[in-house]
This record gives C-alpha cells, sequence and structure tokens, in this order.
C-alpha cells in the first residue's frame, strides 16, 4: 500500500486547501470560516453526508463504501484551529490574522484528511462507512472531548477512531508511533500566596508572599525528584510568577504562580496533585501565609489501543517502507478523550528539519502531504477491505 498516484494529482489542490488555511487562521472554537469551508468542500466532493455543528464548529463526512455487509465504521479526525501566535515565517501565504497562526500544523492535518475524503468518495473501495472529523480547539479548548459529549461515536457509530500529527525532526514523510501511553495527560495549576505586604526597607513588619513563593518553586521540584520513582516520567513546571507590585521598594500582597504537570500514568498525576497541595499549604502556613490553589486536570493520557497501533503501523510500513518506535510524549494532545471513547490510534509523520511547532517561524511541509493522505486512505481500505 505505497502512496497512491492520485495523492501525486491532487496535491496542487490540496496544497491550495492547505495555503487557504494558513491565511487565515482561526482559534479554539471560533473556527467558523475553516468549518464553512470544510464543509463545503466536502459536500463538493460527493459525501454521503456532511454535519456541522458538532462540538459547537466541528464538521463530520460520511463516506460510504462499495458495501456494508459487515456494518463496520472507521473514523478519521484532524484538528482545524490555530495558535495565538504571530507569525514570523515571511511566506507569501502568511496569516492575514493578527496575532494568530498555524504554528502547529493543523492546517496541514486538516488538508491531508480532505485529500483523503476526495480519493475515498471517488474511489470507494472499501466494505463499510468512512466518518471523516474536523475537530475544533485542540490548542486548549478540549475540542476532542465537546465532540464526544456531543454524541459523536454514537450518531455514527464509529467503531475505530485514528488521528495523525506532523513532527518536526522526523525525516520527511516517515512515520514513528507507540503502543499505550504515548502523549502525556496535561494538569494546570495557579497558586495564589498571601501574606502580609508593606515597605521593603522593614520586612520584618511583613509576611513577605515573594519569599514563600519562592520556597513553593523549589519545593515543588520535588516532586520529581524525590517522590517518584526514577524510572517514571514527569514534568513540573512553574511558568509564570507575579506579584500584586512592581514597586522597587514595596513588598507585595500577594504573589500567583502559574504552571503545568505532565505524566503518562494516571496513579503518577495523583500523586503530584496530592503533594502539589501538601507543599504549598505546608510552607505557606509555617512561614506565616496563606495561599489558595486552583488545580485542574486537563488532557487525559493518551493511550493508544494495542490492535490498532499495529494495524496502524503496518499502514505507514506500506505508505513509507517503515514505521519507527516513537518516544514519549511529555505534551498533551485531545484525541486521547476520542481514545478514551473508541479503540484507535494516533500517529506522527515527519516534517522533516523544520522550526518545532508553536514557533512563529514554523511551517508544515506541503511535501508531507501525499504520505498523510496515503495513511488517513490506507487505514480505511485496510480496516473496511472491499468485499
Amino acid at each position: 500500500m505505497p502512496i497512491k498516484n492520485r495523492f501525486a494529482e491532487l496535491l496542487p489542490q490540496i496544497t491550495e486547501w492547505r495555503r487557504d488555511l494558513h491565511r487565515n487562521p482561526e482559534l479554539l472554537f471560533d473556527t467558523h470560516r475553516t468549518a464553512a469551508s470544510v464543509a463545503e468542500t466536502l459536500r463538493a466532493m460527493g459525501c454521503d453526508e456532511v454535519v456541522e455543528g458538532i462540538g459547537r464548529t466541528g464538521v463530520v463526512g460520511v463516506i460510504k463504501g462499495r458495501s456494508d455487509t459487515a456494518g463496520k465504521v472507521i473514523g478519521l479526525r484532524a484538528d482545524m484551529d490555530a495558535l495565538p501566535i504571530l507569525e514570523a515565517t515571511g511566506l507569501d501565504y502568511a496569516s492575514e490574522t493578527p496575532g494568530a497562526m498555524h504554528a502547529c500544523g493543523h492546517d496541514g492535518h486538516t488538508a491531508m484528511l480532505l485529500g483523503a475524503a476526495q480519493y475515498l468518495a471517488e474511489t470507494r473501495n472499501f466494505d463499510g462507512t468512512a466518518v471523516v472529523i474536523f475537530q475544533p480547539a485542540e490548542e486548549g479548548g478540549g475540542g476532542g472531548k465537546v465532540m464526544c459529549d456531543d454524541g459523536m461515536m454514537e450518531r455514527w457509530n464509529i467503531q475505530e477512531v485514528y488521528g495523525m500529527h506532523n513532527w518536526p525532526g522526523l525525516p520527511l514523510g516517515q512515520f514513528a508511533i507507540r503502543p499505550g501511553a504515548f502523549f502525556a495527560g496535561t494538569d494546570e495549576f495557579e497558586i495564589a500566596v498571601r501574606g502580609k505586604g508593606g515597605h521593603a526597607a522593614k520586612p520584618h513588619e511583613t509576611v513577605d508572599p515573594t519569599v514563600i513563593a519562592s520556597h513553593v518553586v523549589t519545593a515543588l521540584q520535588t516532586v520529581a525528584s524525590r517522590n517518584l520513582d526514577p524510572v517514571e516520567q514527569i514534568v513540573v513546571s512553574v511558568t509564570s510568577f507575579t506579584t500584586s507590585s512592581t514597586a522597587f521598594n514595596v513588598i507585595p500582597q500577594e504573589v500567583t504562580l502559574r504552571g503545568t504537570v505532565r505524566t503518562h500514568d494516571k496513579g503518577v498525576r495523583a500523586m503530584a496533585e496530592g503533594r502539589i497541595k501538601a507543599l504549598v499549604a505546608g510552607i505557606t502556613e509555617a512561614m506565616g501565609g496563606k495561599a489558595e490553589i486552583d488545580y485542574r486536570n486537563n488532557y487525559p493520557v493518551m493511550v493508544n489501543s494495542e490492535e490498532q497501533t499495529e494495524y496502524a503501523a503496518e499502514v505507514a510500513r506500506g505508505v513509507s517502507g517503515g514505521c519507527a518506535e516513537a518516544a514519549l510524549v511529555m505534551g498533551g494532545e485531545d484525541f486521547a478523550y476520542m481514545l478514551e471513547a473508541r479503540p484507535g490510534a494516533y500517529i506522527v509523520v515527519g516534517n522533516g528539519d523544520s522550526a518545532p511547532v508553536h514557533h512563529p517561524e514554523y511551517n508544515f511541509n506541503d511535501e508531507v502531504i501525499p504520505a498523510g493522505c496515503s495513511w488517513y486512505a490506507g487505514i480505511v481500505e485496510a480496516r473496511m477491505p472491499a468485499a
């Protein structure tokens, strides 16, 4: 199942779709133009059903095969949203929306799935139903969960679901995957440390929240170094430290810490939350202050099903000649919600030597398109072969 010749023919059209999406990025659930364009394109290519407004601004297209004797339904997902980043690529199709850009390649994911849908609608060389899923709000909005909560899996009787992400640094068009835990669960915390402010020349008359918060930042590093088995993985990062005063001679009343926790195991995740809360409470109380902590469980650990991972890898090997074992990723991915709802797998495809994702100079490499489209279409044909 090598790269399909049809995608070489479709490459100019798919590239045009991709660059139009790149030029017009939209954030979170505000993907109205993108969703409308996707829906219009799916209808034009002859999908049997196109439904908008699933998960607020998600789009679902249904493509029926030549027959449906087995009643099999396979879902293929791409994300549509961009990031709140000012683009610095200098491309002639660079973002025309100030402060927003496709810095993670979701424009490429959407275009590749549209290309695969075009091929599947033309050939229908499978026995069953392909459901193409275009999801908003992957970048922090949990759009995958919202689409599942909207009944998407049940409405179309989706039995397996597959997704893909481009991967800078991996050779162009090459694939990598791993069974089990793959992308990390992502938690967020916000800690308000309160003390008693005053003049910086009279620290003895204050309860200094900057000192308390500094001890908290240091102590949180022990969650990884002293509370977790060294063979396990965890990241505890304090990413923001802000005070209620910016004056040189004022000890502030309050300090706010923000950060994230990344893990691949539910037990480790629960341990980290408990230890962080205990450390914050103990340190602030011992030093005469008070603290409030808002700890939020965000995306769950993304876990690839063993059986479906092998199906995905087999198709990838057919497309590119090989499929590497991917390393664990500490980044989050809300396809995790779809994999909690149905068995399936998530794979990465090489974007070559490009800037990393979430970088203002990143750009999806259009040369990836034939491989990505072939993998999407290959999943459908391999999992639902024509009778």
